[in-house]
């Protein structure tokens, strides 16, 4: 664990780099660096969160839990939002279970003082009820998608989300979680894997996948991911990694 270098960095989450400097400054003490272990819970279902986290590479996902021990994934935080959204909206546990999905960094911040400095810095308040309507907006999308669209075409689209979140490269990931990710049947990921990898959208070997044509994908997948990119880049701004990435 580290604090964050107050001096030279800049933060790599997309809601701190958006701050004012003067106010990015305040927050910048309060800010401790920590890593982002795989399948790390960050948050449990009904215990209380202790902490805020400012993903900053690596992503983290919100997961659902069912009284028959099925579970599935209704959002996933990145680069652009936090992680202990209910601490914002005035509660202090969620029903969700925030599990690091693939491993990176993060900037962690105590609860109680970011209780405090949602009273001292408005634009700091401003800017995360914006994010907090994007998740909204996610989750409400997510179930959309998962109520009337075909497998393959969701798979798609989780696939560009965890992308633009791992920002490019192969990353772990089985049928097995997919299917979990997804709340649907092994059976079914296998087979909408297999058309994506026929097609050459992507590459699947050993518990990792690769996008490998990137246009191919968005045009597999349904019009969800578009919907939730635009949303993004309506409250922060087109991501330059994303934008590079779209390109290859």
């Amino acid at each position: 664990m580290a604090l964050f270098d107050h001096a030279t960095s800049a933060p790599r989450n997309r809601l701190l780099a958006a701050l004012p400097p003067e106010d990015l400054a305040r927050l910048r003490p309060r800010l401790e660096a920590v890593p982002l272990t795989l399948r790390e819970v960050l948050s449990a279902p009904g215990k209380p969160i202790t902490a805020i986290y400012f993903p900053e590479t690596g992503y983290v996902s919100m997961l659902a839990y069912l009284k028959d021990g099925d579970v599935i994934e209704v959002a996933a935080v990145g680069n652009e939002g936090i992680v202990g959204m209910p601490i914002l909206l005035g509660d202090d546990s969620d029903d969700c279970e925030a599990m690091v999905q693939n491993p990176g960094t993060a900037l962690r911040m105590d609860a109680a003082a970011f209780r405090a400095e949602l009273d001292h810095t408005p634009a700091f308040r401003s800017l995360l009820l914006r994010s907090a309507l994007f998740q909204h907006r996610q989750v409400v999308r997510t179930a959309a998608c998962n109520g009337r669209h075909h497998t393959d075409q969701r798979l798609a689209r989780w696939l560009l989300v965890a992308r633009d979140r791992a920002e490019g490269g192969a990353f772990a990931m089985t049928h097995e979680l997919l299917a979990m990710m997804l709340g649907v049947r092994r059976a079914g990921i296998t087979v909408a894997a297999s058309q994506l990898q026929r097609a050459g959208l992507i590459h699947y070997e050993r518990g990792r996948i690769e996008v490998t044509d990137r246009p191919g994908l968005e045009a597999a997948a349904c019009e969800c991911y578009g919907v939730a990119r635009r949303a993004l880049d309506h409250l922060l701004g087109s991501n330059p990694r994303v934008q590079s990435l779209r390109c290859h």
